[in-house]
């Protein structure tokens, strides 16, 4: 905070001494949409924070290429961290707004509500337990702009919005545009190559549009990993556990020789996993007279993921047929992610009421593909790739929203329909059995050869598919005054029922009051809630873990909530999550071309979901797993934090200097616990160190962002310093407790306009090679984990060239 401090000193002593300017090549906007149903608003004239983030530019001179990844260098509050060796999670980033986790941000696309994935994770990451949305999924070059509202809205959008609402906002202009990009990690992997083209024009009659996106991407994995010192062919995974270390280390070493390998040969696969995606979008908008209008928008996104789970060494016996992988091997998971989405409505304008009904509908689907892997109860006979099954989400909302300015009042009121929709697909047989020496299915007591089920991930079964759905009903009531620009004051509420489990009634009152021209103060109070999702209630399957006694890699299971499982331990059925936002700030404008606004705010939810630790009682082993993880309205947490943002104009010279300076402190505790009466397990077992380490200190409570970004003649150089806040990051019940030091990751670009209409920018994400500090090796599995996947990730840097066209 004390560097914050400075930095924040010493730009205000800049801009003090600077000229006004004419505005110019912002990246934080001045247009808004969510947050209110008034949209005559500025973002400093709103009652609680709203950032716009312009995509076009910043991606221009950016080395990101999604719009997460674009967001994390850009707003301090939201996070985005890639996961390694994490099933699923390495496929769709989890990400967070204000600490909070991922499923309490609603998204909208063109302000409807945005489906999430069918993906929950459980890999002990940020956001674990939780169901996010995932961002990649729509293509950056369809995209205008992103507004972010840093508030709680559950009132006016529904569940979710407990942290905030990003909208995502599609393009709708005439003309072309395409862009080729090419990058590579400075240790030569994590190859990108994108190119994207948009294509907008009238349909014929004023005011129409269709504007049509085509987005095809890679990303190449990464390596970051070291010689470890694992027992390759003895009976102990370090050789620190044997009697004799050394000697156990020699008698390896000649093993290795003999096949003509070298250590290397047993490395771990460990970073960013393979992503290839293509997507293609649309936005399009039809009016028949000066009262009617019909709209419509949507895409579908294809994505394939490649990423590799532990390695499995000769000396496994129990898991790794040695007949077929005389050396052990390491799995990997192919992942297929389809994910569909449109919307169609209409709008109508009767004596200046307007009405907007809409239908908007989103699905998700998740494959998953394992290979290079056996399952080991077969012996010889097993397969080396499985099917492993897929789970799917789909989610349709049927919306009516109606709106009218009266004098300085704008009143909208209307109601939402919901469906959803979640189902577990089975996989193929030998991905999930336990077989018989015999190569029949397993019976109690039965001779078997090792362990069963696909190596890595265990498939689905059938007693883990299932489908289930729910609906919802809304009605919402939203009131806004304005007087001269000068007192704001919002007033929201919502009623909702759900078929599962009940009502909820959500309210907000948000004011903003400038006691000078251009200085304003503003505050907002509300309540909250967020639905159990679908994928929290009835996710279920088996999955390969390190032992509890840390001895090998062993079978656990997440229970459904409702299982038969669950209802022996005591575990309640889910409930929503409720919670109280409260937030106040002030804006000004000391110059004209000089924006600031600082943000405080505190959030308290009460019976947050989170996914409990591996519980072992003796009550499980019926089940056939070492423990089982439930998930639970388990604990209370409260989040307190302030957000700063300053933009600046200033004319240098010939050129123009944009500087935007923005920075956040967030803190999150776990105040109560909520353990089930008749559990007789320590906390440490029910909702441990390290899932507690995930809420509160996993990701960095201080975020700052720094850029500067020059346009001069055909020139456009743009430096942009973040800083990343210390992490803890606990590795209980295996390892220790580790404090990661903060870290500045510089990004620098220089564009060149060739023509009018053809860009051409290169540069570079992290130019200084910036890391993580080295994980203490008790929490690193005897050194193959060289980082943990915290604050900038395990990137390194990387440089970019980047084609802009416009026609």
């Amino acid at each position: 905070m004390k560097k914050l401090s400075t930095a924040v000193l010493l730009l205000g002593a800049v801009l003090a001494a600077a000229q006004e300017s004419e505005e110019k090549g912002n990246q934080i906007e001045d247009i808004i949409i969510v947050g209110n149903r008034n949209g005559k608003r500025t973002k400093l004239e709103t009652p609680v924070p709203v950032d716009v983030i312009n995509i076009d530019k910043i991606q221009r001179s950016s080395p990101q290429m999604t719009a997460q990844d674009l967001l994390n260098y850009v707003i301090p509050s939201f996070n985005a961290v890639r996961q390694s060796a994490s099933d699923g999670t390495e496929h769709i980033d989890p990400v967070s707004l204000r600490g909070m986790g991922p499923d309490q941000v609603l998204v909208l696309l063109n302000g409807k509500r945005r489906h999430s994935t069918s993906l929950v994770n459980y890999q002990n990451t940020v956001g674990n337990g939780s169901v996010g949305t995932d961002l990649s999924a729509i293509p950056v070059i369809a995209i205008d702009r992103i507004e972010v509202l840093r508030d709680g809205a559950a009132a006016q959008y529904g569940s979710d919005a407990i942290a905030g609402v990003i909208n995502i906002i599609l393009k709708k202009n005439e003309g072309a545009s395409a862009s080729l990009t090419y990058g590579v990690s400075g240790r030569n992997d994590g190859d990108t190559y994108q190119a994207g083209a948009n294509y907008g024009t009238s349909l014929g009659k004023k005011d129409s549009y269709i504007n049509l996106s085509l987005q095809l991407s890679h990303r190449g994995k990464t390596t970051r990993t070291q010689n470890h010192d694992l027992d390759i062919f003895g009976n102990n995974f370090a050789y620190a556990f044997a009697d004799d270390p050394a000697a156990a280390r020699a008698a390896d070493d000649e093993k290795i020789k003999e096949r003509g390998l070298t250590r290397d040969d047993f490395n771990f696969q460990i970073g960013d996993a393979q992503i290839r995606q293509g997507q293609l979008f649309f936005n399009a908008e039809y009016p028949f007279n000066d009262n009617f209008k019909m709209y419509s928008f949507g895409g579908f996104s294809i994505k394939e993921g490649k990423g590799f789970g532990f390695r499995r060494l000769p000396s496994e016996t129990s898991n790794v047929v040695s007949s077929i992988y005389p050396n052990g091997f390491q799995a990997n998971l192919a992942s297929q992610v389809y994910d569909v989405s449109y919307a169609v409505g209409a709008k109508y304008n009767a004596n200046d009421w307007f009405f907007d009904l809409s239908n908007t509908f989103g699905s998700n689907t998740f494959n998953y593909n394992v290979n290079n892997t056996n399952n080991a109860s077969l012996g010889a006979k097993s397969p080396t790739n499985f099917y492993a099954g897929a789970h799917s989400f789909l989610q349709n909302t049927i919306n009516l929203d109606v709106s009218k300015n009266i004098n300085r009042f704008n009143v909208a009121f209307g109601g939402e329909f919901r469906f959803e929709q979640y189902q577990i697909k089975a996989g193929d047989e030998a991905s999930y059995t336990q077989y018989d020496i015999n190569g029949n299915v397993a019976a109690e007591g039965s001779t078997v050869l090792g362990s069963g089920g696909s190596q890595s991930f265990i498939g689905f079964s059938p007693s883990n598919a299932l489908k289930k759905d729910r609906h919802s009903t809304a009605v919402y009531a939203d009131i806004s005054y304005d007087l001269d620009k000068k007192l704001n004051i919002d007033a929201a509420a919502r009623f909702e029922n759900y078929s599962d489990f009940g009502n909820t009634l959500n309210g907000k009152l948000a004011v903003r009051y400038e006691f000078i021209k251009n200085y304003a103060v503003r505050a907002a109070v509300g309540t909250g809630f967020r639905a159990p999702s679908l994928q929290q209630q009835y996710f279920n399957n088996s999955y390969a873990d390190i032992s509890t006694s840390g001895s090998g890699i062993v079978t656990k299971g997440i229970f459904r909530n409702d299982s038969d499982a669950a209802k022996i331990l005591g575990f309640d059925k889910l409930k929503q999550e409720t919670s109280v936002n409260a937030s106040a700030g002030f804006t000004l404008r000391p110059l004209n071309k000089l924006s600031i606004s600082v943000d405080g705010y505190w959030i308290k939810v009460k019976d947050r979901i989170v996914i409990t630790s591996n519980i072992t009682d003796p009550r499980l082993e019926q089940f056939n797993v070492e423990s089982g993880r439930f998930f639970a309205n388990a604990v209370d947490t409260e989040t307190k934090g302030v957000d700063v943002v300053i933009s600046y104009d200033w004319i240098l010279g010939n050129g123009n200097l944009n500087i935007n300076l923005a920075g956040n402190y967030t803190e999150t505790k776990i105040t109560d616990f909520h353990f089930p009466e008749n559990l007789g397990t320590p906390q440490n077992e029910f909702f441990g160190p390290d899932q507690i380490n995930i809420i509160e200190t996993l990701s960095p409570k201080t975020k700052a962002s720094l850029g500067l970004n020059y346009g001069i003649g055909k020139f456009n150089f743009l430096v942009r310093n973040t800083y990343f806040g210390k992490v803890i990051r606990d590795g209980y019940p295996f390892g220790g407790v580790q404090e990661f030091s903060p870290k500045v990751v510089t990004d620098i670009s220089v564009g060149y306009d060739i023509t009018k209409s053809i860009n051409f920018t290169v540069g570079a994400n992290n130019v200084f090679d910036v890391f993580p500090d080295r994980q203490i090796y008790e929490n690193s599995y005897y050194g193959v984990f060289k980082y943990a996947p915290v604050q900038m990730g395990t990137l390194g840097n990387y440089f970019f060239g980047r084609l802009n066209f416009n026609f």
